[in-house]
């Protein structure tokens, strides 16, 4: 799979993290930024991910930021983006089979380190459930305006 990451500067050692584990599990990772520290906007780099996931460049996006709250307003504004934010196993996976997200968030502050590659493998290995959960999806695409 093709996965767009991104983050702030609050969540940038975790995004390499997260990088690293996309990468041994064999994923492509398209990075949007940030590349430091450095204090920055999480929206610039937020937004960038989401797009990309919206226009179909890549198949999912993980953002990632202080408290995940940031990361998950941004990308919830682009247009048929469902972002999640997981902070175990068991969230990614409601996340994904009940509300069909298409962008994981992560904060680094609350998300346990020994569990982020957990975290990870069941947001991208859970399909979304189907059944009741489709017409509550609908209604949040038909929010957006689709």
């Amino acid at each position: 799979m093709k996965i767009a990451v991104a983050c702030d500067h609050a969540g940038f050692e975790f995004k390499e993290k997260v990088k690293a584990i996309l990468e041994s599990l064999g994923h492509e990772v398209i990075d949007f930024g940030t590349d430091s520290k450095n204090s920055v906007d999480y929206p610039d780099f937020g937004l960038k991910a989401a797009h990309a996931v919206a226009a179909g460049e890549v198949d999912f996006g993980i953002t990632v930021c202080w408290t995940g709250n940031g990361m998950n307003m941004a990308c919830n504004k682009v247009k048929g983006i469902r972002a999640g934010m997981a902070l175990c196993p068991d969230m990614a996976f409601l996340t994904r089979s009940h509300n069909n997200a298409n962008v994981l968030t992560l904060a680094q502050k609350y998300t346990p380190e020994d569990q982020l590659e957990e975290i990870i493998k069941t947001f991208l290995a859970t399909p979304f459930e189907g059944g009741r959960h489709v017409a509550r999806v609908q209604k949040i695409m038909k929010a957006e305006g689709r």
